[in-house]
């Protein structure tokens, strides 16, 4: 595999929808703690180095949430508690962090996540989350369509089934980044010029 190659003048790391509500749903091929604690050594290793973190997360409210009719859809629990788009604590966000609210799956759509990318000079997102078919795959399809380069943390992602993650992985995301384990992108990370 190449080396990563990483400008930190023009890459920022895109976190997807670890929030309570989510980080706290069983997940395959990896445990979401596991998953928080690689995204959080990402995002401090991000910070160290003054680069920007972008916090991800989603809210539903009955104004909001899209009525599809489609053959198969989520439970909507009517009794989500009040913290459910929280996120979760090992993310922070900290003072320097940008938060996104979104409404769907993607990161992209209805929100300034693009701008904010193109007026901060950056056109490479390390992107991690949960769930990789779901929130990761939809925002790296748009981010691809945009034309950003995309850097996909592996274990830094889970899904509801290892099968969903695994085929997103090799069948999806390969063909628009490169996928990397979490020790790889810090490597790389490291090797940049201090701040």
């Amino acid at each position: 595999m190449s080396g990563l190659g990483i400008d930190g003048s023009k890459t920022a790391l895109v976190v997807i929808d670890l929030q309570k509500g989510i980080a706290s749903m069983e997940a395959q091929p990896y445990d979401a703690k596991l998953v928080v604690a690689n995204a959080a050594k990402l995002a401090s290793a991000f910070r160290a180095r003054k680069m920007p973190v972008f916090l991800v997360h989603v809210t539903r409210s009955s104004g909001t949430t899209l009525q599809t009719i489609s053959d198969t859809s989520f439970a909507q629990r009517s009794d989500v508690p009040s913290d459910w788009a929280d996120i979760v604590s090992e993310m922070g966000p900290e003072p320097s962090d940008v938060v996104i609210t979104k409404r769907q799956w993607g990161a992209f759509y209805g929100t300034d996540l693009e701008l904010r990318l193109r007026r901060g000079g950056l056109d490479t997102i390390v992107l991690c989350g949960i769930a990789t078919t779901y929130g990761v795959e939809s925002t790296a399809r748009f981010a691809y369509e945009y034309g950003f380069q995309q850097i996909f943390a592996e274990d830094a992602m889970t899904d509801r089934s290892k099968e969903a993650h695994f085929n997103a992985v090799e069948y999806v995301l390969k063909r628009m980044g490169r996928v990397r384990k979490t020790a790889e992108i810090l490597a790389a990370l490291e090797a940049l010029p201090p701040a």
